[in-house]
Protein backbone atom coordinates (compact mmCIF):
# COMPACT_ATOMS: atom_id res chain seq x y z
CA UNK A 1 0.00 0.00 0.00
CA UNK A 2 1.66 3.73 -0.84
CA UNK A 3 0.33 6.47 0.37
CA UNK A 4 0.92 9.60 -2.66
CA UNK A 5 1.30 12.94 -2.52
CA UNK A 6 -0.73 14.74 -5.48
CA UNK A 7 1.30 16.18 -8.19
CA UNK A 8 -0.90 18.56 -9.15
CA UNK A 9 -4.45 20.40 -8.27
CA UNK A 10 -6.55 17.51 -10.62
CA UNK A 11 -9.13 16.00 -8.55
CA UNK A 12 -9.20 12.97 -10.37
CA UNK A 13 -5.17 12.35 -9.84
CA UNK A 14 -4.98 9.73 -6.42
CA UNK A 15 -4.34 11.09 -2.96
CA UNK A 16 -3.95 7.47 -1.19
CA UNK A 17 -3.03 4.47 -3.43
CA UNK A 18 -3.88 1.08 -2.09
CA UNK A 19 -2.34 -1.64 -3.91
CA UNK A 20 -2.73 -5.58 -2.98
CA UNK A 21 -3.15 -5.26 0.44
CA UNK A 22 -3.60 -8.54 2.27
CA UNK A 23 -3.95 -8.57 6.47
CA UNK A 24 -3.97 -12.05 7.54
CA UNK A 25 -4.23 -12.34 11.49
CA UNK A 26 -2.57 -15.30 12.95
CA UNK A 27 0.45 -17.12 14.54
CA UNK A 28 2.40 -17.16 10.64
CA UNK A 29 0.41 -14.63 8.86
CA UNK A 30 2.93 -14.56 5.66
CA UNK A 31 3.37 -17.95 5.06
CA UNK A 32 -0.49 -17.56 4.60
CA UNK A 33 -0.25 -15.29 1.76
CA UNK A 34 0.36 -18.13 -0.89
CA UNK A 35 -2.92 -19.97 0.00
CA UNK A 36 -4.83 -17.36 -0.13
CA UNK A 37 -3.53 -15.88 -3.51
CA UNK A 38 -4.12 -19.83 -4.40
CA UNK A 39 -7.77 -19.70 -3.57
CA UNK A 40 -8.53 -21.17 -0.39
CA UNK A 41 -11.31 -20.00 0.96
CA UNK A 42 -11.80 -17.94 4.38
CA UNK A 43 -13.40 -20.53 6.09
CA UNK A 44 -10.39 -22.89 4.79
CA UNK A 45 -8.04 -20.80 6.11
CA UNK A 46 -9.58 -20.51 9.89
CA UNK A 47 -10.38 -24.22 10.27
CA UNK A 48 -7.31 -25.87 8.76
CA UNK A 49 -4.78 -23.18 9.43
CA UNK A 50 -6.23 -21.17 12.38
CA UNK A 51 -5.66 -17.77 10.36
CA UNK A 52 -8.28 -14.64 9.70
CA UNK A 53 -8.56 -13.26 6.20
CA UNK A 54 -9.29 -9.84 7.10
CA UNK A 55 -8.27 -8.37 3.84
CA UNK A 56 -7.51 -10.11 0.31
CA UNK A 57 -6.08 -8.40 -2.24
CA UNK A 58 -8.00 -4.80 -1.99
CA UNK A 59 -7.17 -2.18 -4.42
CA UNK A 60 -8.22 1.32 -4.23
CA UNK A 61 -7.70 4.68 -5.58
CA UNK A 62 -8.78 7.86 -2.90
CA UNK A 63 -8.88 10.44 -5.53
CA UNK A 64 -7.48 13.92 -4.24
CA UNK A 65 -9.69 16.53 -3.33
CA UNK A 66 -12.88 14.24 -2.73
CA UNK A 67 -14.62 12.13 -0.21
CA UNK A 68 -14.42 8.55 -0.70
CA UNK A 69 -16.53 6.70 1.60
CA UNK A 70 -15.93 3.22 2.21
CA UNK A 71 -19.12 1.23 3.20
CA UNK A 72 -19.93 -2.24 4.42
CA UNK A 73 -22.26 -4.63 6.76
CA UNK A 74 -20.47 -4.99 10.35
CA UNK A 75 -16.79 -7.25 10.23
CA UNK A 76 -17.24 -6.44 6.32
CA UNK A 77 -13.53 -4.96 7.19
CA UNK A 78 -14.24 -1.15 6.87
CA UNK A 79 -12.37 -0.17 9.83
CA UNK A 80 -9.51 -2.73 9.29
CA UNK A 81 -9.05 -0.97 6.08
CA UNK A 82 -8.72 3.14 6.84
CA UNK A 83 -6.23 2.01 9.87
CA UNK A 84 -3.91 0.36 7.17
CA UNK A 85 -4.01 3.96 5.38
CA UNK A 86 -2.79 5.50 8.65
CA UNK A 87 -1.14 2.45 10.12
CA UNK A 88 -2.68 1.77 13.17
CA UNK A 89 -2.88 -1.34 11.61
CA UNK A 90 0.63 -2.45 10.09
CA UNK A 91 0.86 -4.03 6.32
CA UNK A 92 4.44 -3.38 5.42
CA UNK A 93 6.47 -0.75 4.38
CA UNK A 94 7.39 2.45 6.36
CA UNK A 95 9.95 2.09 8.52
CA UNK A 96 9.16 4.01 12.12
CA UNK A 97 10.74 7.86 11.26
CA UNK A 98 8.63 7.57 8.13
CA UNK A 99 4.86 6.68 9.76
CA UNK A 100 5.88 8.96 13.02
CA UNK A 101 6.01 12.28 10.14
CA UNK A 102 3.12 10.77 8.46
CA UNK A 103 0.74 10.44 10.78
CA UNK A 104 1.95 14.02 12.46
CA UNK A 105 2.52 15.74 9.25
CA UNK A 106 0.03 14.49 6.51
CA UNK A 107 -3.20 12.91 8.01
CA UNK A 108 -5.44 13.40 10.43
CA UNK A 109 -7.88 11.12 12.12
CA UNK A 110 -11.80 11.32 13.24
CA UNK A 111 -12.88 8.70 15.59
CA UNK A 112 -16.46 7.42 16.52
CA UNK A 113 -16.12 7.86 20.02
CA UNK A 114 -14.57 11.44 19.92
CA UNK A 115 -11.64 10.08 21.48
CA UNK A 116 -11.03 13.27 23.26
CA UNK A 117 -8.50 13.89 25.97
CA UNK A 118 -10.55 14.77 29.20
CA UNK A 119 -8.25 16.49 31.21
CA UNK A 120 -7.55 18.87 28.48
CA UNK A 121 -10.35 22.04 27.63
CA UNK A 122 -11.59 22.33 23.98
CA UNK A 123 -8.57 24.97 22.98
CA UNK A 124 -6.11 22.33 24.28
CA UNK A 125 -8.11 19.71 22.44
CA UNK A 126 -8.35 21.29 19.10
CA UNK A 127 -4.89 22.22 19.34
CA UNK A 128 -3.54 19.06 19.99
CA UNK A 129 -2.08 18.20 16.59
CA UNK A 130 0.01 21.50 16.53
CA UNK A 131 1.38 20.53 19.99
CA UNK A 132 2.82 17.10 18.89
CA UNK A 133 3.74 19.21 16.26
CA UNK A 134 6.20 20.97 18.82
CA UNK A 135 4.51 24.31 17.56
CA UNK A 136 4.48 26.98 20.18
CA UNK A 137 1.52 26.90 22.87
CA UNK A 138 0.59 30.77 21.93
CA UNK A 139 0.78 30.00 18.42
CA UNK A 140 -0.71 26.52 18.88
CA UNK A 141 -4.16 27.99 20.55
CA UNK A 142 -4.33 30.97 18.55
CA UNK A 143 -4.18 28.76 15.23
CA UNK A 144 -6.56 26.42 16.88
CA UNK A 145 -9.23 29.50 18.02
CA UNK A 146 -10.27 29.68 14.10
CA UNK A 147 -10.99 26.12 13.90
CA UNK A 148 -13.42 25.92 17.12
CA UNK A 149 -14.99 29.24 15.53
CA UNK A 150 -15.49 27.26 12.09
CA UNK A 151 -17.07 24.29 13.62
CA UNK A 152 -19.82 26.54 15.29
CA UNK A 153 -18.03 26.36 19.19
CA UNK A 154 -17.00 29.78 19.79
CA UNK A 155 -17.19 30.75 23.41
CA UNK A 156 -16.46 26.96 24.25
CA UNK A 157 -12.72 26.99 24.20
CA UNK A 158 -12.67 26.44 28.33
CA UNK A 159 -14.96 23.93 28.42
CA UNK A 160 -14.37 20.36 29.16
CA UNK A 161 -15.38 17.59 27.20
CA UNK A 162 -18.23 16.39 29.73
CA UNK A 163 -19.54 19.67 30.06
CA UNK A 164 -20.40 18.45 26.05
CA UNK A 165 -23.33 17.11 24.01
CA UNK A 166 -21.98 14.43 21.61
CA UNK A 167 -22.40 16.54 18.88
CA UNK A 168 -20.39 19.25 19.83
CA UNK A 169 -17.29 17.15 21.33
CA UNK A 170 -17.70 15.76 17.52
CA UNK A 171 -17.11 19.40 16.51
CA UNK A 172 -14.20 19.39 18.74
CA UNK A 173 -12.39 16.15 17.25
CA UNK A 174 -13.03 17.69 13.74
CA UNK A 175 -11.45 20.85 14.55
CA UNK A 176 -8.85 19.13 15.85
CA UNK A 177 -8.43 17.51 12.43
CA UNK A 178 -8.60 20.35 10.46
CA UNK A 179 -6.18 22.33 12.55
CA UNK A 180 -3.01 20.15 11.61
CA UNK A 181 -3.84 21.21 7.90
CA UNK A 182 -3.22 17.67 7.25
CA UNK A 183 -3.51 16.63 3.92
CA UNK A 184 -5.75 13.47 4.38
CA UNK A 185 -8.52 13.87 6.62
CA UNK A 186 -9.78 10.14 7.89
CA UNK A 187 -13.21 9.86 9.59
CA UNK A 188 -14.11 6.24 11.26
CA UNK A 189 -17.85 6.23 11.75
CA UNK A 190 -17.32 9.24 12.92
CA UNK A 191 -20.86 10.54 12.91
CA UNK A 192 -22.16 7.32 13.60
CA UNK A 193 -22.42 7.80 17.71
CA UNK A 194 -24.77 10.28 17.34
CA UNK A 195 -28.49 10.99 17.22
CA UNK A 196 -29.93 11.47 13.74
CA UNK A 197 -30.65 15.08 13.50
CA UNK A 198 -27.15 16.01 15.44
CA UNK A 199 -25.67 13.41 12.45
CA UNK A 200 -27.52 15.25 9.53
CA UNK A 201 -26.52 18.83 11.06
CA UNK A 202 -22.78 17.28 11.62
CA UNK A 203 -22.46 16.42 7.85
CA UNK A 204 -23.77 19.40 6.61
CA UNK A 205 -20.90 20.89 8.54
CA UNK A 206 -18.49 18.36 6.86
CA UNK A 207 -19.79 19.57 3.42
CA UNK A 208 -19.59 23.13 4.03
CA UNK A 209 -15.75 22.74 5.25
CA UNK A 210 -15.18 20.80 2.30
CA UNK A 211 -16.35 23.38 -0.50
CA UNK A 212 -14.18 25.60 0.60
CA UNK A 213 -10.99 23.10 1.52
CA UNK A 214 -11.24 20.37 -0.82
CA UNK A 215 -9.64 17.60 1.66
CA UNK A 216 -8.75 14.10 0.47
CA UNK A 217 -11.32 12.19 3.07
CA UNK A 218 -11.78 8.61 3.36
CA UNK A 219 -15.00 8.51 5.31
CA UNK A 220 -15.96 4.89 6.85
CA UNK A 221 -19.94 4.39 7.08
CA UNK A 222 -22.13 1.12 7.42
CA UNK A 223 -25.34 3.90 6.68
CA UNK A 224 -26.40 3.84 3.09
CA UNK A 225 -27.96 7.38 2.88
CA UNK A 226 -25.29 8.86 4.84
CA UNK A 227 -22.59 7.55 1.67
CA UNK A 228 -25.00 8.70 -1.31
CA UNK A 229 -25.40 11.87 0.80
CA UNK A 230 -21.79 12.92 1.21
CA UNK A 231 -19.53 10.73 -0.69
CA UNK A 232 -18.36 11.53 -4.22
CA UNK A 233 -16.90 8.04 -4.46
CA UNK A 234 -18.30 4.93 -2.72
CA UNK A 235 -16.87 1.28 -2.33
CA UNK A 236 -19.05 -1.09 -1.06
CA UNK A 237 -16.98 -3.74 1.56
CA UNK A 238 -17.92 -7.63 1.82
CA UNK A 239 -15.35 -9.79 3.88
CA UNK A 240 -12.53 -7.67 3.64
CA UNK A 241 -13.48 -7.19 -0.60
CA UNK A 242 -14.52 -4.43 -2.63
CA UNK A 243 -17.50 -5.79 -4.18
CA UNK A 244 -18.32 -2.59 -6.00
CA UNK A 245 -16.89 1.17 -6.19
CA UNK A 246 -18.42 3.93 -8.26
CA UNK A 247 -20.38 7.13 -8.07
CA UNK A 248 -23.44 7.36 -5.99
CA UNK A 249 -25.39 7.34 -8.83
CA UNK A 250 -23.46 4.55 -10.41
CA UNK A 251 -24.09 2.61 -6.87
CA UNK A 252 -27.61 2.67 -7.33
CA UNK A 253 -28.24 2.44 -11.01
CA UNK A 254 -26.02 -0.76 -11.67
CA UNK A 255 -25.47 -3.28 -8.58
CA UNK A 256 -22.97 -5.27 -9.07
CA UNK A 257 -24.78 -8.14 -7.52
CA UNK A 258 -27.17 -9.25 -5.04
CA UNK A 259 -25.67 -8.13 -1.56
CA UNK A 260 -25.27 -4.33 -3.07
CA UNK A 261 -28.81 -4.63 -4.69
CA UNK A 262 -30.26 -5.49 -0.83
CA UNK A 263 -27.74 -2.17 0.38
CA UNK A 264 -29.84 -0.07 -2.24
CA UNK A 265 -33.20 -1.37 -2.14
CA UNK A 266 -35.06 0.67 0.18
CA UNK A 267 -33.70 4.19 -0.44
CA UNK A 268 -35.85 7.09 -1.92
CA UNK A 269 -34.45 6.66 -5.59
CA UNK A 270 -35.55 9.98 -6.44
CA UNK A 271 -33.85 12.08 -3.83
CA UNK A 272 -30.18 10.56 -4.61
CA UNK A 273 -30.76 9.81 -8.66
CA UNK A 274 -29.97 12.88 -10.74
CA UNK A 275 -30.98 14.07 -14.54
CA UNK A 276 -27.32 13.67 -15.87
CA UNK A 277 -27.16 10.12 -15.03
CA UNK A 278 -30.36 9.25 -17.19
CA UNK A 279 -30.63 11.79 -19.74
CA UNK A 280 -30.25 11.16 -23.40
CA UNK A 281 -27.38 12.43 -25.29
CA UNK A 282 -29.56 14.50 -27.64
CA UNK A 283 -30.56 17.78 -26.83
CA UNK A 284 -33.51 19.02 -27.25
CA UNK A 285 -34.85 22.81 -27.39
CA UNK A 286 -38.49 21.55 -25.75
CA UNK A 287 -39.27 21.87 -22.53
CA UNK A 288 -38.44 23.24 -19.25
CA UNK A 289 -34.36 23.67 -18.29
CA UNK A 290 -33.12 21.73 -15.71
CA UNK A 291 -29.35 21.82 -14.17
CA UNK A 292 -27.70 18.61 -14.50
CA UNK A 293 -27.20 17.85 -10.88
CA UNK A 294 -31.28 18.31 -10.37
CA UNK A 295 -32.26 14.96 -8.64
CA UNK A 296 -35.38 13.19 -9.99
CA UNK A 297 -38.13 14.59 -7.53
CA UNK A 298 -37.44 18.21 -8.28
CA UNK A 299 -37.41 17.60 -12.05
CA UNK A 300 -41.04 15.63 -11.89
CA UNK A 301 -42.23 18.83 -9.57
CA UNK A 302 -41.11 21.10 -12.14
CA UNK A 303 -42.74 18.86 -15.32
CA UNK A 304 -45.62 18.62 -13.70
CA UNK A 305 -46.14 22.34 -13.33
CA UNK A 306 -44.95 22.78 -16.72
CA UNK A 307 -47.11 20.16 -18.61
CA UNK A 308 -44.66 19.35 -20.41
CA UNK A 309 -43.76 15.44 -21.05
CA UNK A 310 -39.65 16.16 -21.00
CA UNK A 311 -36.93 18.51 -20.15
CA UNK A 312 -33.80 19.95 -21.23
CA UNK A 313 -30.71 19.06 -19.20
CA UNK A 314 -27.94 22.38 -18.86
CA UNK A 315 -24.30 22.81 -17.85
CA UNK A 316 -23.26 25.93 -17.47
CA UNK A 317 -26.04 27.58 -19.44
CA UNK A 318 -25.52 24.82 -22.74
CA UNK A 319 -28.20 22.16 -23.41
CA UNK A 320 -26.22 18.78 -22.69
CA UNK A 321 -29.09 16.40 -23.30
CA UNK A 322 -32.85 16.20 -22.72
CA UNK A 323 -34.80 13.67 -20.17
CA UNK A 324 -38.36 12.39 -20.48
CA UNK A 325 -40.74 11.83 -18.02
CA UNK A 326 -40.94 8.30 -18.72
CA UNK A 327 -37.55 7.91 -18.23
CA UNK A 328 -37.63 9.31 -15.05
CA UNK A 329 -40.50 7.42 -13.64
CA UNK A 330 -38.78 4.29 -15.21
CA UNK A 331 -35.30 4.82 -13.33
CA UNK A 332 -36.96 5.65 -9.86
CA UNK A 333 -38.76 2.15 -9.83
CA UNK A 334 -36.52 -0.54 -7.44
CA UNK A 335 -34.97 -2.51 -9.58
CA UNK A 336 -34.52 -6.08 -8.69
CA UNK A 337 -31.08 -8.30 -9.03
CA UNK A 338 -31.27 -11.22 -10.39
CA UNK A 339 -34.16 -13.53 -8.75
CA UNK A 340 -34.99 -9.98 -6.87
CA UNK A 341 -35.36 -12.38 -4.02
CA UNK A 342 -33.96 -10.89 -0.32
CA UNK A 343 -30.70 -12.68 0.89
CA UNK A 344 -29.02 -13.09 3.93
CA UNK A 345 -25.58 -12.46 4.39
CA UNK A 346 -23.17 -13.30 7.77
Amino acid sequence: MNTTNAMNNSALEPKVTIRNLYKIFGSSPSSMVERVKNGISKKDLLDKHGHVLAMPDVNLDVPARRIQVIMGLSGSGKSTLIRHVNRLIEPTGMNQNELREFRKQKASMVFQKFALLPHYTVADNVAFGLTIQNVPKNEALERSSKWVERVGLAGYERHFPDQLSGGMQQRVGLARALTTDAEILLMDEAFSALDPLIRTDMQDVLLSLQEELHKTILFITHDLDEALRIGDNIAILRDGEIVQKGSPQEIVLKPSDGYVSDFIKDINRSRVLRVESIMNGEASDKGPSLDKNTVIEDALQVLNQSGEKSARVMQDGEVIGSVPLEQMITAIARPEFGDGESKTYN
